[in-house]
């Protein structure tokens, strides 16, 4: 049966014409968009036939649904329609075969479709290469949300688990299985990981990374044949290698997935994929192809960008309009494994009289390279580059290349610790493409901002220019340039650039915060509701608890409150991977008594939890459901124990050295120190988290000149060091003060934390704000120590209001019956769960299981409270 589209529409003013869209991945997704965008459909109805289930999701987001409370966090269409009715989705349907002449398309349930016009969006295939046993049970390739979930499952019976392929694609599935708890290996034929996009320094930087996360990176290696005989049991290298495995994921590259134009006698390139025209118009004038199946020039591009704007132009040609692809931009920037990786233009230096410019640091694990080549006006221009480690130039960069403008005179600045604004001073001209996910240049943001007709502003800020422009709206890395290039054109003009926290506050954060002193706001809606507009969103609320908090000192979970916070606030522990919570107690100064230790040692047993030391003398319990979280809790407080706030913005430790109480260097007790300024400042919420630390001598052992503030023993007492952080992007703290006695230190502290958490951007670390504050130390230094704005005396008494209201999270949620309420795993079944079930832990995912002797036991046991005096208190300094 041929199906017949109607061919005149309702109003009866021209005959109507038919699109078929074949394929609902991304790309086909975007094609659709812009077509109903532009006003395609006012001419033509559009069938859009998808082979999977499911609408169209986030495919380069694809490892964080291990992460996801459901397959629709990715989903690039919740509602699984489209709102234009001219619009028909069809999903679980396949396309078997096109007839070119007849231009109809056959559906797998026996159905034709005739149309005026196809496009072809049908993507790629994962290439798996023919070695002996790729067919074996516990071989997976990585490519769909149904393919992780049949690698999930695996992994629950497996303890190893291996990746063939280190390019992007298999990364990102080595993250994947560490994600699942498996003892990871990846496999790479070439001499180092990602090797389209790295060169041999930059590969080396990514390998020591993910060595660093527990994965085994086997590079130059070939694959001989998959072992086993009714399982996986492991894999085979060239040269009598082995790995044991249990589990093999291929990422070996991919194919176009071109077999319906080969079969309806289309033109295909050499290597594969639909060959077509600037146009993206195949042999066939009536037939298109968008994405990885089309070869634009005998090219495939595999990635999304592109196929982006292929489907613009194909919607453009639709239009009758004069768009053309004749190349895309082949810049990625991605976080592989919690690494930052970008590569962007030429970035192996292919261009003759290329240059080189590089910057290492081996210790940070940081890698940047720019190529450069010479400008027509005589100086440099940027030609490409490599970014390891640390990519937070990259918005700034990448469009460098495109416009090729000149370099400033010292153009190692700008791979050297990036510097605020640096993407408004750079003088961007307009051709410039900024966001190359959507090929939106500074030109057209420029426009998105500029006067109308009636001379009002057509978009007033950056949520209305990511909607207007899709800037910054696929990958996010743009977002900064983008902000900057809005706030400075609205400075050209001598209009007060609009810093607002979001859409529903136009004030920033310590406007808000001088707001809440002043006029005593307890709630968010009454704050909302005088000053601002909305509901609210995942910005502003957070950062109104935060502000909240700080200044009256409430518990999170109150009334008033505990809706604003985010996940980890909400339950007081931070969510891992796996969908389990961990527990981090506070040890002051890493001080702590055989007594506590094993008090943890019990209740990490009873309760199987998986244990670790940090790096902030603290002991992290791993695996925890979200029901044992108050169990967990009364055990600890009941042996002395309070929280250690990991999962808030807020004092997380204060590291300490063993002083002069045991070493034989040690001129000051770094420890009683520790333990007096972690106490004092517990509790105390920030625009972000804050760590501190004491050594006890020039030595250093505490890495205080790591941290927000930083305390070092002299002879003669203290020097404090302020305004540093690890992280991605490291700052050594700075010199304040030098030589101080207790109290003076003490009381310097105190007025700096209050400084920063006043005056402090929503996220923004110790050294950021110092750096952006007018006058960077020097001014922090002239309002803590110098009292120049006679603040000392109240930002003290502010910190003593805090000392004195604070009061143990854990310990007011477990005397709350209210607050307790809502740590249940069923809503429905808030008492005691059934004692038929109990719970165990496969490879990282909570299972329930029922004992085969009924009895309740295991996993899901609750041990009776072991009951540990304690007393914590501060030593006086020796």
């Amino acid at each position: 049966m041929t199906e017949r589209i109607p061919r005149t529409d309702p109003r009866g003013t021209h005959q109507r014409r038919t699109l078929v869209v074949v394929g609902h991945g991304m790309v086909g997704h975007r094609f659709v968009q812009a077509a109903v965008e532009r006003g395609l459909t006012e001419t033509h109805d559009v069938v859009v036939v998808g082979e999977e289930c499911r609408p169209a999701y986030d495919r380069v987001a694809l490892t964080s649904y291990f992460a996801a409370s459901s397959a629709d966090e990715l989903s690039l269409l919740p509602s699984g329609r489209y709102d234009d009715p001219r619009v028909d989705l069809r999903l679980g349907t396949r396309v078997t075969g096109v007839d070119a002449e007849d231009r109809t398309v056959a559906l797998d349930d026996g159905t034709q479709v005739r149309y005026d016009a196809l496009v072809l969006a049908t993507g790629a295939a994962p290439f798996v290469p023919p070695v002996p046993g790729r067919d074996l049970p516990g071989c997976f390739v990585y490519r769909t949300i149904e393919d992780l979930d049949a690698i999930r499952d695996a992994a629950a019976t497996a303890t190893s688990g291996v990746v063939i392929g280190g390019g992007l694609l298999g990364l990102e599935a080595a993250n994947a299985l560490v994600q699942l708890g498996l003892e990871t290996h990846v496999v790479e034929m070439a001499p180092r990981l990602m090797p389209v996009q790295l060169d041999e320094a930059g590969g080396r930087t990514l390998v020591r990374h993910v060595e660093g996360l527990g994965v085994t990176v086997h590079t130059g290696a070939a694959t001989e044949a998959v072992l086993g005989e009714e399982a996986v049991t492991g894999l085979a290298l060239a040269g009598g290698g082995r790995v044991e495995a249990q589990l093999v994921v291929f990422s070996a590259g991919i194919r176009p997935r071109d077999q319906l134009a080969r079969d309806a006698g289309l033109a295909v390139a050499e290597r594969g994929g639909v060959l077509v025209d600037e146009q993206c118009r195949s042999s066939d004038p009536h037939v298109f192809a968008i994405g990885e199946c089309a070869a634009p020039g005998g090219v495939m591009y595999g990635l999304v960008a592109p196929g982006y704007s292929m489907a613009e132009v194909v919607v453009d040609a639709l239009l009758e309009g004069a768009g053309t692809f004749t190349g895309a931009d082949m810049s990625t920037k991605l976080k592989l494994l919690g690494v930052d990786v970008a590569s962007f233009g030429d970035a192996f230096a292919t261009t003759p009289g290329a240059l080189e410019l590089v910057f290492a640091d081996a210790v940070a694990g940081v890698y940047k390279k720019l190529v450069v080549g010479r400008a027509e006006d005589g100086g440099h221009r940027l030609l490409g580059g490599v970014l390891v480690g640390d990519a937070s130039a990259y918005g700034v960069l990448r469009p460098m290349v495109s416009s090729g403008i000149t370099l400033p005179d010292n153009p190692e600045e700008l791979i050297l610790p990036a510097r605020s604004g640096a993407g408004a001073q750079l003088g961007l001209p307009d051709e410039a493409v900024v966001c190359s996910c959507n090929n939106v240049t500074k030109g057209e943001i420029g426009s998105a901002v500029a006067l109308d007709e009636d001379g009002a502003h057509a978009c007033q800020d950056l949520s209305c220019v990511k909607s207007c422009t899709r800037a910054g709206s696929t990958c996010g890395s743009c977002v900064p340039v983008v902000k900057n290039i809005i706030e400075e054109h609205f400075a050209a003009q001598g209009r007060v650039v609009d810093k607002g926290l979001c859409e529903h506050f136009s004030l920033t954060r310590q406007e808000l915060f001088d707001l809440v002193a002043v006029h005593g706001y307890r709630r968010f809606d009454d704050l909302v509701e005088a000053h601002g507009r909305g509901r609210g969103c995942e910005v502003c609320k957070p950062v109104v608890a935060s502000i909240l908090a700080s200044q009256f000192n409430g518990h999170v979970l109150g009334a008033e409150t505990k809706a604003l916070q985010d996940t980890n606030d909400a339950y007081l522990a931070n969510i891992q991977r796996n969908g389990t919570y961990s527990v981090v107690p506070r040890i002051p100064g890493g001080e702590i008594t055989p007594e506590k230790l094993i008090v943890i040692g019990e209740v990490a047993r009873d309760f199987n939890l998986y244990t670790k030391i940090t790096g902030g003398q603290r002991i992290d319990l791993f695996g925890a459901r979200m029901e044992e979280l108050p169990q967990i809790w009364r055990r600890l407080v009941d042996a002395g124990f309070e929280s250690g706030h990991a999962y808030g913005k807020s004092l997380r430790t204060v590291k300490s050295c063993v002083g002069s109480t045991w070493c034989r260097y040690g001129v000051q007790d770094s420890v009683g120190l520790a333990i007096a300024l972690e106490l004092r400042y517990r509790g105390l919420r920030s625009p972000h988290k804050l760590k501190g630390g004491v050594s006890g001598c020039a030595r250093e052992c505490a890495e205080a000149r790591g941290k927000d503030f930083g305390v070092i023993a002299t002879e003669k007492g203290w020097n404090l060091y302020v305004g540093g952080n690890g992280g991605a992007n490291p700052a050594h703290a700075q010199l304040l003060a030098g030589d101080l006695d207790t109290e003076t230190l003490v009381r310097y502290l105190d007025r700096f934390l209050m400084y920063y958490v006043r005056t402090a951007d929503r996220l923004q670390r110790t050294s950021a704000w110092v750096e952006q504050l007018d006058g960077g130390l020097d001014r922090v230094r002239a309002v803590v120590v110098d009292d120049e704005l006679g603040l000392g005396a109240e930002l003290e008494a502010a910190m003593v209001r805090h000392i004195g209201s604070y009061r143990d999270e854990w310990q007011a949620t477990l005397e709350d019956p209210d607050k307790l309420a809502r740590f249940v795993s069923f809503v429905n079944a808030p008492g005691t769960p059934d004692p038929s079930i109990a719970f165990t832990t496969e490879r990282g995912q909570i299972q329930p299981v029922v004992p085969d002797d009924g009895s309740g036991a295991g996993g899901g046991r609750t041990p009776e409270p072991v009951l540990v005096a304690a007393t914590i208190g501060v030593r006086e300094q020796a």
